[in-house]
C-alpha cells in the first residue's frame, strides 16, 4: 500500500480497517461475494484499483458506508481509467452507491468546522481543488467515523485528516508548501484596488510574498497557527477548538512562529560578499 499514491489511501485505508476489525477471513469473503481470493488480496494491498461493481460489493460485506466510498473512489481513479469507455460506462453506477445521511454527530461536527476548514484549504488550493479537498476530507472522515470518536480528541485527528488532505495537493519547492498566490487576494491588496494605487499595491505585493516564503518554512503546527490567527483573524480560542490543542499551545506556537519570521523578514539586507549593507 505505500506505492498507493494519497487519494487512493483515503478510501483504501479504512476499507482495510474495517476488513481488520470485521474479523472476517479472505476465504469467507471469497464465498459470500463469489470473487477469489487473490482478487480481493489485490484490492486490500493497493495493487488492483477496482471496478466499483466490486468494491461496492465489498464495502456492504463491511459494512462500510457506500457513499463517501464511492466519492472518492472516483476522485482517486487514475487517468486513464478517466478516459476509458469502461470508466465511462461505470458512471452509471453510481446509482449503486445509495447515500444514506451521515451520522448526526458526523453532520454536527462538519457544520462547527466546515468554516474554518474551507478557509484554511483556500489559502493554499484554488478553486475547485479547495472544495474538492474539504469535501474529501469530511467523506473521510465518515468513512473511519467509529474511529475519530474513539480518539483522544475528534477535533485534533480530524484536522490532522485534513491537513494530509491539502498538503498532498498543495505544490511544494524544495518540500515547502507554495501558497504566494494567496497574496495576491490579501486584505490589504483588495484595499489597494484601482489604478491610482498601483505603486502602493506592488510594494504590498513584494511584503506580503516575502511573508509567505518566510512562512512556508515554518513547521507545519506553527504554520497553521500563522495562517488561522494572521490571514483567518481567527482568536486564539477558536484556533484552540478548531484544531483539538490546548490553548496555551496555540499561544506557545503563534509566539515562536513570530520570532522565527521577525528573524527572517526583519534582519538587515547583506550584499552579494555577504556583509551587512
Amino acid at each position: 500500500m505505500e506505492s498507493c499514491d494519497a487519494a487512493h489511501r483515503a478510501w483504501l485505508e479504512p476499507l482495510r480497517e474495517a476488513y481488520l476489525e470485521s474479523e472476517l477471513t479472505m476465504s469467507v469473503l471469497s464465498r459470500h461475494l463469489l470473487m477469489a481470493k487473490s482478487k480481493i488480496s489485490e484490492l486490500m494491498s493497493g495493487r488492483l484499483y477496482p471496478r466499483w461493481e466490486l468494491l461496492g460489493a465489498l464495502a456492504a460485506e463491511l459494512g462500510v458506508p457506500a457513499g463517501p466510498l464511492y466519492r472518492l473512489w472516483r476522485q482517486a481513479a487514475p487517468e486513464l481509467r478517466r478516459k476509458s469507455r469502461v470508466w465511462h460506462d461505470e458512471r452509471s453506477s453510481e446509482a449503486i452507491a445509495v447515500r444514506p445521511a451521515p451520522p448526526m454527530d458526523h453532520t454536527a461536527f462538519r457544520a462547527l468546522t466546515e468554516t474554518g476548514y474551507d478557509f484554511y484549504a483556500s489559502v493554499f488550493l484554488p478553486d475547485p481543488q479547495r472544495e474538492a479537498a474539504v469535501r474529501d476530507t469530511y467523506d473521510q472522515l465518515w468513512l473511519s467515523w467509529p474511529k475519530a470518536l474513539a480518539s483522544a480528541d475528534t477535533r485534533r485527528h480530524a484536522w490532522t485528516m485534513l491537513r494530509a488532505t491539502v498538503m498532498s495537493r498543495t505544490p511544494l519547492i524544495d518540500g515547502r508548501p507554495q501558497f504566494t498566490h494567496t497574496a495576491f487576494d490579501t486584505v490589504a491588496l483588495r484595499r489597494l484596488s484601482g489604478p491610482e494605487n498601483v505603486e502602493a499595491a506592488v510594494e504590498q505585493l513584494t511584503e506580503t510574498e516575502a511573508l509567505f516564503r518566510a512562512m512556508s518554512r515554518l513547521p507545519g503546527h506553527q504554520l497553521d497557527v500563522i495562517v488561522l490567527r494572521s490571514l483567518g483573524g481567527m482568536t486564539e480560542e477558536e484556533v484552540s477548538d478548531l484544531l483539538g490543542v490546548p490553548l496555551a499551545t496555540v499561544r506557545s506556537d503563534e509566539r515562536h512562529a513570530i520570532r522565527f519570521l521577525d528573524s527572517i523578514l526583519c534582519s538587515p539586507p547583506t550584499d552579494p560578499e555577504g556583509t551587512i549593507s
